[in-house]
């Protein structure tokens, strides 16, 4: 498997935390690993410290230098908006075809890449492009990760059935678990994995450390 691209129900769900948690993994057990999320949105040139682009820099031991960061993440906008709006209030509009093939240059250029997304998997890109496009047209297979707070079981089977009726393959789904009082966790990815027969892995809270994905529980079985 040449890569796979981490998607979601939603935004700050926790693809990132899956994200550097695999490289981390990876890494330590001594497996090739890269890992971009080509669009970023909420941030700037200035604000990029705890950016989801650095907390995947760092996951792969790599320092935040400008290189670094176009590397990992090179449509970058400002507003904190789907990228279609982002994108307008900067004057511009993303260019699709670049992005696609920014990520097969990355793919080709390593052994395994991780392709983080942004927003869920139906956040609109351009005007007629959504993030299930850009899965599709890549060709990757996904890891669907999702909350655990009330209704993310609508809320992932819901995801779940669109993007199977779009051809798309999920090879499995993670529950990082929510912030607040939930419904158990435990329980909840019982009822998913038996709704959805796919394998389900749980993150549970983790403490709030420098970098808390050193001390998730192992997912590297679901590549």
């Amino acid at each position: 498997m040449k890569g796979l691209f981490i998607t979601s129900t939603g935004t700050e769900i926790g693809k990132t935390l899956v994200t550097a948690t695999l490289c981390h993994q990876l890494k330590s057990a001594g497996k090739p690993v890269a890992a971009i999320k080509p669009i970023i949105s909420g941030v700037t040139d200035n604000t990029m410290d705890g950016s989801d682009t650095a907390l995947i820099a760092a996951s792969l031991g790599l320092p935040m230098t400008s290189n670094v960061v176009e590397r990992i993440s090179p449509f970058r906008y400002k507003a904190p908006l789907a990228p279609t709006m982002a994108a307008v209030l900067e004057g511009r509009a993303l260019d699709y075809e670049d992005l696609i093939r920014t990520c097969r240059i990355a793919m080709a250029e390593n052994q395994f890449t991780l392709v983080e997304g942004v927003g869920g998997s139906f956040v609109p890109l351009t005007g007629d492009r959504l993030v299930a496009d850009w899965i599709k047209d890549l060709g990757l297979e996904s890891l669907l990760v999702v909350g655990s707070y009330l209704g993310t079981i609508s809320h992932t089977i819901a995801t779940l059935e669109a993007m199977r009726a779009r051809g798309l393959v999920i090879r499995a789904i993670v529950i990082s678990e929510s912030a607040g009082d939930n419904p158990d966790l435990i329980k909840t990815a019982n009822e998913i994995r038996q709704l959805t027969g796919l394998e389900v892995s749980t993150i549970p809270r983790l403490p709030i450390i420098p970098e808390p994905w050193t001390v998730a529980p192992d997912l590297t079985h679901l590549l």
